[in-house]
């Protein structure tokens, strides 16, 4: 695929196979923020364990860009989607209504970490107009293929002016994210609760403690064992969330083998017996509650696994916040609060577009309303 602006500044950008078909480490020099979202590795393991590709309705299609030398200097983790499934930012709506105007939503191009709503960077490049440049180029895949759009889901907010620049439509949303105050020790967060809540929270974890020894596994310290045992809480989880798990049994070994030291496992044990686990992924300054299941229903146990115990893991490693995953307002209580996330979409249809754009307006109006009511209901103190 070639387009340019003017004959002396072409755009040059190609659709490669997968990710895992380009070189590890120029597409992590692109990954500035180190986030093990659109790491190479993690996306190259989704790719090579089948958790994306045929027939899964995520097909790689990641659009790069090149220097002079050859080398990557721009790129998108984008893929062909045929349904709105693993996403978290919810179209279906919008795929509906379009489909009785007489159009076809599916195919669309999908621009994230796929089964991840975790913000980040989407767009991979050396500087702000090659960044452009790329959504030009995914802008021209659209229209050429005859695609009705392309979305970018949880675009970390330090690129969202460069999807405004380049016209795109903005969209919101809420997740629940806690955030380390410079706190010392738990007992500093604790300080700040309103007595309360933060009676309510050690009883929580005074039951859940009691029921089960828990244990935290770092990198090389898992063991296949202990990825057996994961892989049966996490399709414990998969099934009853999505009807069957997003991510193969291979997507585990092969992070285990390639992203070792970005891996946090907190595993409960009761009578000895492994029953359930939180698995995070780390990252510079956050820790990524991702993915969790059990074996036995053990009151305040999810809490324990993937609220307190990521808090506690913050605290003692300095880390700025923890972010627990899409929606949730019980995590409210449990000190995690409202905070915005992003996404940006490109409609090729003038009509429809508009009507998209309008809807967002008002539902952004809602998002606003929902955070300031939310944020009132936090468990600190107040004054």
């Amino acid at each position: 695929m070639a387009e340019g602006d003017t004959p002396d500044d072409p755009i040059i950008a190609q659709i490669a196979e997968g990710v895992s078909a380009l070189d590890a480490a120029q597409w992590d020099r692109l990954n500035i923020s180190a986030n093990p979202f659109v790491s190479h590795a993690f996306l190259a393991a989704l790719e090579e364990s089948g958790s994306v590709g045929a027939g899964t309705g995520w097909s790689p299609a990641p659009i790069t860009m090149r220097d002079a030398a050859g080398d990557l200097c721009g790129a998108l983790p984008a893929y062909l989607k045929s349904h709105s499934q693993g996403e978290y930012v919810f179209d279906h709506a919008w795929a509906d209504a379009y489909e009785r105007a007489g159009g076809r939503y599916y195919p669309k191009l999908q621009i994230a970490a796929p089964f991840s709503p975790v913000p980040g960077p989407r767009l991979l490049a050396r500087d702000d107009q090659t960044a452009l440049k790329l959504l030009r180029a995914a802008e021209s895949v659209v229209v050429q293929n005859g695609l009705s759009s392309a979305h970018a889901t949880f675009v970390d907010e330090s690129q969202l002016d460069l999807f405004r620049k380049a016209g795109w439509l903005i969209r919101s949303g809420t997740q629940f994210h806690w955030a380390n105050d410079g706190y010392s020790s738990v007992d500093d967060f604790m300080a700040t609760l309103a007595s309360r809540k933060r009676r309510a929270i050690r009883k929580e974890r005074a039951a859940a403690q009691l029921a089960v020894d828990i244990q935290i596994l770092r990198g090389d310290q898992m063991l296949p064992a202990h990825w057996d045992m994961f892989w049966v809480f996490y399709q414990d989880t998969g099934a009853r969330k999505w009807g069957r798990p997003y991510l193969t049994r291979a997507f585990f070994d092969l992070i285990a083998e390639s992203m070792s030291d970005s891996i946090v496992l907190f595993l409960a044990h009761r009578g000895g017996q492994p029953v359930a686990g939180a698995l995070n992924l780390l990252g510079p300054d956050c820790l990524y509650g991702r993915y969790w299941g059990c074996v036995e229903d053990i009151p305040f146990l999810h809490f324990e696994l993937c609220y307190y115990q990521a808090i506690d893991f913050a605290i003692a490693h300095g880390l700025a916040r923890v972010e627990a995953g899409a929606q949730g307002e019980h995590k409210l209580a449990r000190g995690y609060l409202p905070v915005t996330t992003w996404s940006a979409h490109f409609i090729a249809d003038p009509g429809f577009r508009s009507a998209i754009e309008d809807f967002l307006v008002r539902e952004r109006r809602a998002v606003d309303r929902e955070q300031e009511f939310l944020a009132e209901l936090g468990p600190f103190k107040r004054g």
